[in-house]
């Protein structure tokens, strides 16, 4: 496990590799967010920005989802995996946002997660992108690099992860940690092939070192 100041030169590296770190998931309207990150859900940003590209056209308010079938709602996500159960939450949650909410996403964390479709990392997302208050959205870049750097513990749960996370990094930094993680993760400590050779933290990373002394570099 890296010590406070370890872990704090970890931040500014990734800092400086990505000044920029934000979400990717292109939305206009917190609705939008919960949407688009509800469908993001073991499927990349990439594909999600290019469905919600004509469904948020087709799509304005939680009412226009409950106009059409199911059926016809899950032919607008066909590309996206699971899209059956998307399709069904999509419109649960769509209906509670209506009637509990009088159409506006709950800024609440708690209240976000009882919304169907939605978990916790989801709900950080919105509570931080949409409402800017402090989360840190634990996703599997998240918790790869957060492992794989010793941030954390191999074995801790995601819950786990989140709450050692927050322990750790400044409160006012939870936002923007969240979305640099994810970039270092997404495009350079990536599962497959991450690029330790040219790291900077090589030096602090429990797993490069490993993989570079697997492959005989010291």
């Amino acid at each position: 496990m890296l010590k406070k100041e370890e872990i704090r030169n970890c931040l500014d590296q990734m800092g400086e590799m990505f000044p920029d770190a934000h979400c990717e998931l292109v939305h206009s309207n917190p609705f939008e967010l919960v949407i688009a990150v509800a469908l993001s859900a073991q499927c990349t940003d990439v594909l999600v920005n290019k469905v919600t590209k004509t469904l948020f056209e087709k799509y304005k308010k939680p009412e226009d989802y409950l106009r059409v079938s199911l059926e016809e709602l899950q032919q607008d996500i066909r590309s996206i995996g699971l899209y059956r159960n998307k399709a069904k939450n999509i419109q649960k949650l769509c209906q509670m946002v209506l009637e509990e909410y009088n159409g506006e996403i709950p800024q609440d964390r708690d209240e976000l997660i009882n919304l169907p479709g939605v978990g916790r990392k989801t709900a950080n997302v919105v509570v931080s992108v949409a409402y800017q208050i402090p989360a840190i959205a634990v996703d599997t870049h998240v918790e790869r690099v957060s492992k794989r750097l010793g941030f954390c513990r191999w074995k801790d749960s995601v819950l786990e992860v989140e709450k050692t996370l927050m322990k750790k990094i400044p409160k006012e930094e939870w936002s923007v940690t969240h979305h640099r993680l994810i970039f270092f993760g997404r495009y350079h400590c990536k599962a497959q092939n991450p690029q330790c050779t040219e790291c900077p933290l090589l030096t602090l990373c429990r797993e490069g070192k490993k993989r570079m002394k697997k492959i005989g570099v010291t």
